[in-house]
């Protein structure tokens, strides 16, 4: 059954970044995109690199490592769909984000 988590405060995403955080013993890459949130699996399939600290383009993020990309609504690699990494519904309430896990 999903949960609803409060992950972050709107404040501690800015538009255009994201960050690492937690949803229980989760890591989740969480990304400001415009004002719409939305997050992904922290891990990277490739190497595992954190996308949580990836650079942000647009609605992609790219893998710090060896810069897989990532579109952060989907968490569908564009160079290949075959690859993805899971994508959550994301809320936001007053001034806090919560994450469904």
């Amino acid at each position: 059954m999903a949960t609803l988590v409060r992950v972050a405060r709107v404040a501690d995403v800015p538009p255009g970044t994201g960050r690492v955080v937690k949803a229980g013993d989760l890591a989740l890459a969480l990304f400001n995109v415009g004002g719409d949130f939305r997050a992904l699996g922290n891990v990277c399939p490739h190497r595992g690199g954190s996308l949580g600290l990836g650079a942000l383009d647009g609605a992609t993020v790219s893998c710090p490592l060896h810069a897989w990309p990532f579109d952060v609504g989907t968490g569908i690699c564009p160079d290949n769909p075959a690859v993805r990494v899971p994508s959550y519904p994301t809320k936001v309430e007053g001034e806090d984000v919560w994450v469904q896990v």
